[in-house]
């Protein structure tokens, strides 16, 4: 039994539970926000955050992502969505192309996917040997360690969906003319790749959940509860973030 397995997937969040929490949330996360960015509070620069979104296609990443940003200034959170690398790219070590987007002292960064593809889709893919992809988990874990010890808030998440819930939205995308684009033919073949990427994400969690990078392995079957669960743990680990370097975590205050 693996730790996905351990996932309740019947959580669940009315839509009004949602939207109040969602706001109650919004509403701290920019307060959070601008003390991070030294614009509340004593000035001062408060801890890099990054937080990278994994997870299976149609697990609801990008819904996630957009109540997160949403409450928040355009120019105080930078967005990055990475898909296959480029010509260019792959001629460099595969956490290059990454460098240049992750966040400084004060500022805050969103990858939607990131390194992770070295030992999952690649891996699964065949488009890096074995030898690249084995020896990608301690590479990863040692880039880790560095950000955080250089006092990254660094926070991952893998949406978990089941393959029925998975394979409704599927079906519900296809069907809908302004989303059928978000559906590819690649989406419908790696279904059926599901077993083995189960196994890289197992493999993932298992090597690289350390200390000072844990997983957040949320269960995204409801939407509504996937995006709460994110905001309130994003929320959490940037008042410990704060803590930890010794600087001022403001009290909430309403909205």
């Amino acid at each position: 039994m693996g730790r996905l397995d351990e996932l309740d997937l019947s959580l669940e969040l009315s839509r009004t539970e949602q939207d109040e929490r969602l706001k109650a949330g919004g509403h701290r996360l920019v307060q959070l926000r601008l003390a991070c960015g030294g614009l509340l509070g004593s000035g001062a620069l408060g801890p890099p955050v990054c937080l990278v979104f994994e997870g299976w296609d149609a697990s609801g990443k990008g819904g996630a992502i957009r109540r997160l940003v949403g409450p928040l200034d355009p120019r105080h959170v930078r967005v990055r969505a990475y898909s296959a690398p480029t010509h260019d790219e792959k001629r460099h070590h595969f956490l290059w192309r990454f460098w240049d987007n992750l966040p400084g002292w004060g500022g805050m960064a969103i990858f939607d996917r990131s390194w992770y593809g070295r030992v999952l889709v690649e891996r699964v893919e065949g488009f890096a040997s074995e030898e690249q992809w084995q020896r990608a988990y301690d590479e990863i874990v040692a880039f880790e360690r560095t950000l955080a010890a250089e006092g990254t808030v660094l926070v991952k998440f893998w949406l978990h969906v089941s393959d029925e819930e998975q394979l409704r939205r599927f079906q519900r995308r296809a069907g809908d003319p302004l989303k059928s684009w978000k559906l590819t033919d690649e989406d419908w073949r790696n279904r059926g790749k599901r077993d083995a990427y189960l196994a890289a994400v197992e493999e993932i969690v298992r090597r690289t959940d350390v200390p000072e990078a844990p997983w957040q392995l949320v269960a995204a079957d409801s939407k509504r509860y996937a995006r709460v669960a994110v905001m309130d743990t994003v929320i959490a680990a940037m008042e410990a973030g704060l803590r930890r370097h010794g600087l001022e975590v403001p009290e909430p205050i309403g909205g």
